[in-house]
C-alpha cells in the first residue's frame, strides 16, 4: 500500500475513515498485516506477556523493544509502525529523549506513552526533537498496580471531565495520536470528537477514530479469559491467518467492530 503517515491518519480522520491498528512483534506477520492494509503497527510492551510469558508489561526492557521494532520495520510494507515506550523509559524528559531516540533508530516512526497530562512536558520536548508522540490513557497497564487490577477508567462525570481536560492538554502539547483503553464509550465519544487529532480505541466503543487488537487476541491464541473487547477474527475467515488480517480491516472500516458488547457504559 502506499506508504502511511501521520498526515495520512490526520486525512483519514478528517474524511472519516477509520484507521486499523494491531500489535505486531515480528518480520513475518509485519509483512502480513501490512499486506493486508492494516495502516499501523504497534510494537507493544505486551510482547511481554505474549511473548516472553510476563503477568505483566512492565519486565519489558528498551532493548526488547528496540530489537522488536527493527524486526517489524523489516518486514514492513507501508505501514506507520509505532514502538511502545516500556515502564520507567520516560520518566524524566531526558530519558524519554534518550529512549524514543532509540526506538527511531530501530524503525520506529512514532512513540507510544502511557499517561496524561503530566507527560506534556515530555510529549513537547519528543516533538522538537522530530519524534511523533502517541498519548495512551484510560486503563494504562504500566500502572496496574496503582489502579489495583485491568479496571475501566473514566466512568463518572468528574472521571471523565478529566479525562477530557487531560486529552486536551495532551493534544495541545504536540501529541500526535491519543490512544483510549477501557473507558465508557460515550467519554470516548466526546474525546474524539473534541480532539483534532486521531484518536485510536480498545474497549472504548465505535466513535474512535481507528481501532487495536493485540494480535494474539484477534487470532484467538487466549492463555486466560479474553477482554471483553477481544474478537476472534481467524475463526471468521476462510484464507487463514491472512484472511483474519483482511477481516479485521474490513469490519473496522465497516463499522462492524467494535460492536456494542464490545465497549463499556
Amino acid at each position: 500500500m502506499k506508504p502511511v503517515s501521520l498526515a495520512t491518519l490526520r486525512d483519514m480522520k478528517a474524511r472519516g475513515e477509520k484507521i486499523s491498528m494491531l500489535t505486531c512483534y515480528d518480520a513475518t506477520f509485519a509483512h502480513a498485516m501490512s499486506g493486508a492494509g492494516v495502516e499501523t503497527l504497534l510494537i507493544g510492551d505486551s510482547l511481554g506477556m505474549v511473548l516472553q510469558g510476563h503477568t505483566s508489561t512492565l519486565p519489558v526492557t528498551i532493548a526488547d523493544m528496540a530489537y522488536h521494532t527493527a524486526c517489524v520495520a523489516r518486514g514492513n510494507q507501508g505501514a506507520l509502525i509505532v514502538a511502545d515506550m516500556p515502564f520507567m523509559s520516560y520518566s524524566t524528559p531526558k530519558d524519554a529523549l534518550d529512549n524514543a531516540a532509540t526506538l527511531m533508530r530501530a524503525g520506529a516512526h512514532m512513540v507510544k506513552l502511557e499517561g496524561g497530562a503530566w507527560l506534556c512536558d515530555t510529549v513537547t520536548q519528543l516533538m522538537h526533537g522530530g519524534i511523533p508522540a502517541c498519548v495512551h490513557m484510560g486503563l494504562t497497564p504500566q500502572s496496574v498496580n496503582v489502579f489495583g487490577g485491568y479496571k475501566v477508567q473514566g466512568r463518572g462525570d468528574d472521571a471523565g471531565d478529566r479525562m477530557l481536560a487531560e486529552a486536551l492538554a495532551v493534544e495541545a502539547a504536540g501529541a500526535a495520536v491519543v490512544l483510549l483503553e477501557c473507558v465508557p464509550r460515550s467519554l470516548a465519544a466526546r474525546i474524539t470528537a473534541a480532539l483534532g487529532i486521531p484518536v485510536i480505541g480498545i474497549g472504548a466503543g465505535a466513535d474512535c477514530d481507528g481501532q487495536v487488537l493485540v494480535l494474539h487476541d484477534m487470532l484467538g491464541l487466549h492463555t486466560g479469559k479474553p477482554a471483553r473487547f477481544v474478537r476472534s477474527f481467524l475463526t471468521e475467515s476462510n484464507d487463514g491467518i491472512r484472511g483474519a488480517f483482511h477481516a479485521y480491516v474490513t469490519a473496522v472500516k465497516q463499522g462492524h467492530y467494535p460492536a456494542p458488547e464490545h465497549g463499556f457504559d
